[in-house]
């Protein structure tokens, strides 16, 4: 069990997320279950192995504010200004996406979209140029798993690929989760 990733399985992540596989993968908060965020058939593989209603909106990844500006029409400035000062991983819900597949987008047309710092999901999203999906690495309803040891197995059999990666790692703080009022007011979600 190895902590690095080589350019050669990045590759092949990057290829299966190409041909609408779901992978199981470590992100810069917890476990997530991921898969091509623009191609509806992917997305709607999570939602099965999520066991959840498609109503229900997904987190996707992006590698920078490059590739948030070719999803998200209008990227408001107290967003921009939050993004540079932030440390720590935090989700953004952003009105009007585009380039994005329906069913991850919610049905108040929003999505939400973080931008990684983790050197990992960075260099996937990079080589796969398009967002992926990050979505918990449980059924719906229940505990979010804090480590690889905890994810269950109806999950493990579900996915087509799971990351060797940061198998050991310790994770229980998901992402911080804002949205931007329409009087550019930033609104907690989650903490």
């Amino acid at each position: 069990m190895s902590n690095t990733v080589n350019n050669q399985e990045i590759s092949l992540m990057a290829k299966l997320l190409e041909q609408a596989k779901t992978i199981l993968y470590p992100t810069d908060t917890v476990w997530g279950i991921g898969c091509d965020a623009t191609n509806e058939q992917a997305v709607s593989k999570i939602y099965q192995i999520k066991q959840r209603a498609e109503s229900k909106s997904l987190i996707i990844l992006v590698d920078s504010k490059k590739m948030l500006q070719n999803y998200v029409q209008k990227i408001p400035a107290k967003a921009l200004e939050f993004l540079e000062s932030s440390t720590r991983p935090t989700t953004i819900i952003y009105k009007n996406p585009q380039n994005l597949a329906k069913n991850v987008i919610a049905s108040d047309d929003t999505i939400a979209i973080r931008i990684v710092q983790d050197g990992f999901c960075k260099e996937l999203i990079q080589k796969f140029g398009k967002p992926i999906v990050s979505t918990s690495a449980n059924v719906s309803g229940e505990a979010t798993p804090n480590s690889f040891s905890e994810i269950s197995r109806t999950i493990l059999e579900s996915v087509d690929y799971i990351v060797n990666l940061q198998l050991e790692h310790q994770c229980d703080t998901p992402s911080r989760i804002l949205r931007i009022t329409d009087l550019g007011t930033i609104e907690v979600i989650r903490e």
